[in-house]
């Protein structure tokens, strides 16, 4: 018999069962419908409905359908309804029964779903159900339940790689789960056994799924694999190999042996602790060192008339070779006497030196920094690459031989020194030298010439790299031939640890172990924020051995070490009183701590077929990287197709994360699978990876379509982005990567002498003179590093026996390409120091 509840339940009951459930409910039945009505006690009668228990997200696995339940206190009725329909109710499963704490009616009622009701709406909308309860009072709506088809794919997004990776250094295994619903469940195995961080604290596992070793043991040498897993299945990585290897320390020396019947004593070392391991590198260095005996230790004697023969040809051989050289030295002092006492000859001091006035707002200054030039002399500048004119061998040029040529007159010039024309010589030559073997022969980016106490400065073009050697920095009566080249950072093996980053090129300045007077300035690029309050910024350098040391803290420097840092902007100008391999290294002290990273756009310069490849480069913000981008995409035939554009990069585990959208879809389509690209964060965050990026390839429908407009996005994922919005045609302009960009720094690679500087020689004698003393109302050189903005590193300035010299020096190497010698001079009147600056030097006083 049917009994209809209200206007959507129908129940079927049995006779017995119908009695008693309408006696129990206060049911009427009236007229041949049999229409029920459902009434509550009167004591119920004003209670809303109650859910005690609400429907709950499921997921369907395979084919088997879920079931829906829900029960409430008290209710007339309940009912489900499914994405916005009813259920039919021949679909509910109902079920009465009383509360024994409350006396209350409970009613509950269930419902299926199956895979083929979820499927009529998969990917338009997610499937849910809602139940509602009625009473005589009103209505209440339970939560809402998602169904949803449960499944993992089988490829892995991101897959580990294998690694060899030294002793004690932080490793990383990147894991990106394939696609499922419910979201996979990642965990890590070594050698078929799971890996649990809360045994063993030296293992990390990222909230993306990464594996971190922070420390390598040999003991973690091992085949890797990551597992993901849902309720659907279970999926295994591909084995990654991880070789923790060893590089090779030296023991201590032994003692010296006793002195043989060579009159030679030995000593050896061996690369034992540690020894090399797993693929590691050997020591570096000697082994074995040999030493001459004195005469009392030898245990050879001497004896007979033959011996006292030679012993007497000896000593008038000995006499001989004294008498020439007493003679060598008195004719090189002379010499040198005529260079140090002419070293204010104009044909010097004024040569490649334009006559240059300042405009400064009051008149009777017109004349500061004003200098004549000889215009009668011959002398050429000494600039360009340089090299000694003598013939030198595979060794560097330390002679204290004359650089500087007397002229009829009695006075000096110096020569033109020009190099063998292919530069790759001097690399070859350099190479070949013990210390300089590991030194990349890239004669690209590497700079060299010889410089006398006039110092000079070596320039590596659009690299933001330059080595300033100040005046007097070289002894007087020494020739250096120096170098300065930037390093490939796949050629090192920087140890990076931590939270640390590699913030800067690594550079080399040498030969290392030549004797300085004063510091040079090394100026070189770096991608920190330049805020000191996120960062523990150190300065490495490579030992003799090849091991990395820190010499510096940023922030705690001691005028008393023989190196200081300016952190500008985005330059380091490190003072060095010692030639090395350098670099910049960083430890971000919180997850504000950000890198610069530069995004750079190219395509194929020339497009024949139907795809169409966009290259986005996201790499460390320093101009030498951008240096080598610009090359290797000319030699691939590609085009700049937008501005550059910088990007934070915070140290925040996050990667970055690449899209493309807007396209006009009647004409283009991206064969990209996945909605985004992703770079994972330690790929960036160490900075040794060159040439990190993203390639979207792009079909046209058809080869006739030319015009591409699109939105470019990159991001870091709860971070910073960036955008770039693309409209060009890729048919118009064929060009590859113009040359010019490549060439915006034009200036000669190595310039020595007064060519090399702003500030004439004479000149910044002056200055010097007038503020090196201190002077009661401050006037001195502690006025004009406030106004130079320099105030920051006073204890270094009065550290030195010249502090305005060091200051000129840095003034020096900030302003080469851009400095104003006007605006030297308007500070100068500033502090009142005009008297030092009014003066003209004429030909007769040079």
């Amino acid at each position: 018999m049917p009994l209809l509840l209200g206007p959507f339940v129908r129940c079927r009951f049995s006779a017995t069962l119908l009695v008693l459930w309408l006696v129990f409910a206060g049911f009427t039945c009236t007229g041949s419908e049999h229409t029920a009505t459902a009434t509550l006690p009167a004591a119920f009668s004003d209670l809303l409905p109650h859910f005690q228990v609400e429907p709950v997200d499921e997921y369907i696995v395979k084919n088997k359908p879920v079931t829906l339940t829900c029960r409430s206190t008290p209710a007339t009725q309940i009912y489900f309804k499914c994405n916005g329909e009813w259920v039919h109710q021949d679909d509910h499963l109902i079920e009465r029964t009383v509360d024994p704490a409350t006396a209350l009616p409970v009613m509950q009622v269930t419902i299926d779903i199956t895979r083929q009701q979820v499927e009529k709406i998969f990917g338009l909308d997610e499937y849910w159900c809602q139940c509602v309860a009625w009473s005589t009072t009103g209505t209440q709506k339970s939560q809402k339940a998602y169904i949803r088809i449960a499944y993992l794919r089988k490829n892995f997004e991101e897959e580990p790689q294998g690694k060899e990776v030294a002793l004690d250094q932080e490793v990383l295994l990147r894991c990106h789960p394939p696609e499922g619903v419910p979201q996979a469940e990642v965990e890590w195995q070594r050698n078929e056994d799971v890996i649990d961080p809360a045994s063993d604290p030296n293992f990390f596992i990222t909230t993306d799924h990464n594996l971190v070793i922070k420390k390598a043991r040999l003991a973690d040498t091992g085949n890797y694999t990551c597992v993901a897993k849902n309720i659907v299945a279970r999926r295994k990585s591909t084995s990654a190999t991880v070789l923790v290897y060893v590089d090779g320390g030296w023991s201590e020396w032994s003692k010296w042996s006793a002195c043989g019947a060579d009159c030679s004593m030995w000593r050896s070392r061996e690369c034992t602790q540690p020894s090399p391991g797993t693929g590691g590198k050997d020591c570096q260095g000697l082994d074995l060192q040999s030493l001459n005996c004195t005469s009392e230790q030898c245990p050879q004697t001497v004896s007979g008339a033959e011996d006292v023969a030679l012993y007497v040809g000896m000593v008038a051989v000995a006499l001989c070779l004294t008498l020439l050289l007493i003679v060598v030295v008195l004719v090189y002092r002379r010499k040198k006497e005529g260079l140090d006492a002419d070293v204010a000859d104009s044909s010097i001091l004024t040569t490649g030196f334009q006559p240059m006035g300042i405009k400064p707002s009051k008149p009777e200054n017109s004349h500061l920094l004003t200098i004549q030039p000889d215009l009668t002399t011959t002398t050429t500048s000494y600039q360009g690459t340089l090299r000694s004119r003598h013939d030198t061998t595979g060794k560097f040029s330390m002679t204290n031989g004359p650089l500087l040529d007397p002229l009829p007159n009695g006075s000096h010039t110096l020569h033109n020194g020009k190099l063998n024309s292919d530069p790759a010589e001097f690399v070859s030559r350099l190479s070949t030298q013990s210390y300089f073997k590991t030194l990349p022969r890239d004669v690209a980016n590497t700079s060299y010439g010889t410089f006398n106490f006039l110092g000079g400065r070596l320039t590596i073009p659009n690299t933001g790299i330059s080595l300033l050697i100040p005046p007097e920095a070289i002894p007087r009566g020494k020739i250096y031939e120096i170098y300065l080249t930037v390093q490939r950072k796949e050629d090192l093996r920087l140890p990076l640890a931590g939270c640390q980053t590699l913030l800067s090129p690594v550079v080399s300045c040498g030969p290392p172990g030549v004797v300085l007077s004063r510091p040079v300035i090394l100026s070189m690029d770096h991608c920190s924020d330049a805020c000191l309050d996120n960062w523990a910024v150190r300065l490495k350098k490579q030992n003799y051995e090849g091991a990395w040391e820190d010499v510096l803290l940023m922030g705690e420097e001691l005028v008393s070490e023989p190196y200081y840092c300016q952190l500008e902007a985005e330059t380091c100008r490190l003072f060095s009183e010692q030639l090395g391999t350098f670099a910049l290294v960083g430890e971000s002290l919180h997850m504000g701590a950000a890198k610069r990273l530069r995004l750079v756009l190219f395509s194929d310069a020339y497009c024949s077929t139907l795809e169409y490849n966009i290259r986005v480069y996201c790499m460390d913000d320093t101009q030498d990287v951008f240096k080598e981008v610009m090359q290797m995409e000319r030699q691939l035939g590609g085009r700049l197709i937008d501005e550059p554009h910088v990007l934070l990069f915070k140290d925040s585990y996050h990667n970055l994360r690449l899209s493309i959208h807007d396209m006009p879809l009647a004409h283009w389509r991206s064969k990209l699978l996945a909605g985004y690209q992703e770079i994972p964060f330690y790929h960036i965050w160490n900075g040794s990876q060159r040439y990190l990026h993203c390639t979207f390839t792009l079909e046209r429908l058809s080869l006739s379509t030319c015009e591409l407009t699109c939105q470019l996005c990159v991001w870091q994922v709860e971070g910073e982005g960036q955008s770039f919005s693309l409209d060009f045609n890729i048919a118009k302009d064929t060009r590859a990567v113009d040359s010019e960009f490549l060439l915006m720094d034009s200036n000669a690679t190595a310039l020595a002498g007064p060519s090399a500087f702003q500030i004439p020689y004479l000149i910044r004698q002056k200055i010097c003179s007038s503020l090196d003393a201190p002077c009661p109302n401050g006037a001195d050189w502690r006025m004009l590093a406030q106004r130079l903005k320099l105030e920051r590193h006073m204890s270094f300035f009065a550290s030195k026996a010249s502090p305005t010299s060091v200051i000129l020096d840095l003034w020096e190497a900030q302003h080469f390409h851009s400095g104003n010698i006007n605006q030297l001079a308007t500070v100068m009147a500033d502090i009142g120091k005009q008297e030092a600056m009014i003066f003209l030097v004429s030909d007769g006083e040079c």
